[in-house]
């Protein structure tokens, strides 16, 4: 191609990389020669040719591709990248810790320049090491107890507590709630929005009523199982993600349950066509897209910032009241 264009390796090279010395109409006949010969440059290369330099590349790891917030954080997370000429790895760990270490040793292997991710569990070995590695990491939607690395989360205390207050509104006072693992930041903030709404209100919280689950569809169904069945069901329950409120109402389908007449039904996370179930449902939506575009953000400053203080962002979720309550 420097041959065709009549120009030297290195010059050719130089307006790949964009650093610098080379004259613009040079640089528009050397593209044009490219786009004739259909030419793309080598992106392993590139990075091997960094030596330290940004290699343009991001890691993404998250917990279940399945799940629409996440789908819409790794959209975020992609339009921020490409708009600032970088390319995203995606992985998915499927709340597999072990799963998650592979991802993390590859992200290290392709050397990319920063990771963001939702850590397995607050004192997430694998995610510290990385970190102490040198490369760069941003959590979202969970954060460490380690409070060394930037945190894009939602406040889930509030949203915890939203939910609640609607459903001790409408008169429930045996509330059932489909909760996160304990040792999740997610989780444990829900719960605590949980405890506060009842306290504010004078009810007390009645711990047979609180089940933790993993996240995943198949324990918001069997733990909506488990709480209808009790001798003194509640009546309402409030799922603490998406899927888990999926797998509840499939529990609640099949006891040929009425929502919200026999049971009321409040969800965690938006979902592509709530508000056209029957009935519609209430949920407490949270920003992903922007979690995601806020968390690529926050990778940018890091790399442009190495040394500046972590920084903590709290975006604010927001209850949309339907017919499920």
């Amino acid at each position: 191609m420097a041959k065709r264009a009549n120009v030297s390796i290195s010059t050719v090279s130089r307006t790949i990389t964009q650093t610098g010395g080379i004259s613009a109409a040079t640089q528009a006949h050397v593209r044009q020669i490219m786009e004739e010969m259909g030419y793309k440059p080598n992106r392993l290369a590139r990075r091997l040719r960094a030596r330290g330099g940004k290699r343009h590349l991001i890691g993404l790891i998250i917990p279940n591709i399945q799940n629409p917030f996440f789908a819409d954080l790794a959209r975020g997370a992609e339009d921020a990248a490409y708009a600032n000429d970088f390319a995203v790895m995606l992985c998915n760990y499927d709340e597999d810790p072990v799963k998650e270490r592979f991802y993390l040793d590859v992200m290290q292997a392709e050397s990319v320049d920063g990771i963001i991710l939702p850590p397995a569990h607050e004192d997430d070995p694998d995610v510290l090491r990385v970190k102490r590695g040198g490369i760069p990491v941003i959590c979202v939607d969970r954060r460490l107890n380690d409070r060394t690395c930037d945190t894009v989360e939602v406040d889930n205390e509030a949203g915890g507590y939203q939910a609640t207050a609607l459903l001790l509104a409408k008169g429930h006072r045996r509330i059932g709630l489909i909760s996160g693992p304990a040792d999740s930041s997610t989780g444990r903030g829900r719960l605590e929005g949980f405890r506060r709404a009842h306290a504010e209100a004078g009810v007390p919280v009645d711990e047979a009523l609180i089940r933790f689950g993993n996240f995943k569809q198949e324990t918001g169904r069997a733990i909506a199982e488990e709480l209808l069945s009790l001798s003194r069901p509640p009546t309402a329950l409030f799922a603490g993600n998406n899927l888990m409120l999926m797998g509840a109402i499939e529990t609640i389908f099949r006891r040929g349950l009425q929502i919200p007449a026999q049971v009321a039904l409040v969800g965690y996370d938006d979902l592509p066509l709530a508000a056209v179930f029957n009935p519609p449902l209430t949920v407490v939506q949270q920003p992903a897209y922007e979690v995601g575009q806020k968390a690529a953000e926050l990778l940018f400053r890091r790399l442009n910032q190495p040394d500046a203080d972590p920084v903590t962002v709290c975006l604010k979720p927001n209850l949309i009241i339907r017919g499920s309550v």
